[in-house]
């Protein structure tokens, strides 16, 4: 009997194990958000490592997570999806607080932290993987995206290539990718200005953006 017992727990952290690794080499989907009185948005604005740092500066905003979305293969990898051809966007999971923070701000807040009219990427990232997009889940998520879009064309006075796709499967990146900006902040912080987001952003948006 202690024989069974010591073989089932084996077994069971193996599993668990094998979970966790597929989730970190992106070859799971990646779960929902759990947490009682959370939930959660998907947000693609160029490179993953900036748009979780712009999210994870807002308040209400408990975790971040950055993968792959949008695609016609299932379990892409990073190599997979910079080459082309999957379909994906490198996007950001956003999981908030509906109490502190409303799904209508964060998508005010996301068009701010990209450039909206570029539709052939973000900034010096180029590629169908780096283009801009709001994933809605439901009726009122899209009402409330496609009119924060529409407010951004009259505000710039331009067409916005910014697209408001459903969500899907989300499938997360790997490990390296998460929280880059927090583990690699000098990295970071020269790949940001090197690429000229914050410039470009300030000729779109103003100072204030």
């Amino acid at each position: 009997m202690r024989r069974l017992l010591i073989l089932a727990l084996v077994l069971l952290v193996a599993g668990a194990a094998a979970v966790t690794w597929a989730q970190r080499t992106g070859q799971a989907p990646a779960p929902p958000a759990k947490a009682a009185g959370s939930a959660s948005a998907v947000f693609a604005g160029g490179c993953f490592w900036c748009t979780e740092s712009d999210f994870d500066h807002i308040p209400g905003v408990s975790q971040t997570l950055s993968g792959y979305t949008g695609g016609r293969v299932a379990n892409p990898g990073y190599e997979q999806v910079s080459a082309g051809g999957t379909g994906h966007f490198e996007a950001v999971r956003v999981v908030y607080d509906p109490r502190r923070v409303s799904y209508a701000t964060l998508v005010q807040r996301f068009l701010r932290t990209i450039d909206p009219l570029d539709a052939g990427g973000q900034f010096c990232d180029r590629g169908g993987e780096y283009r801009s997009a709001i994933f809605v889940a439901n009726a009122e998520e899209r009402r409330i995206a496609e009119a924060a879009v529409a407010q951004a064309a009259r505000t710039l006075g331009q067409p916005i290539a910014t697209q408001v796709l459903p969500r899907g499967a989300f499938y997360r990146a790997e490990e390296y990718h998460q929280d880059y900006y927090r583990k690699n902040p000098v990295r970071y912080r020269f790949y940001r200005w090197n690429c000229g987001r914050d410039a470009r952003l300030e000729q779109v948006w103003g100072q204030r953006h």
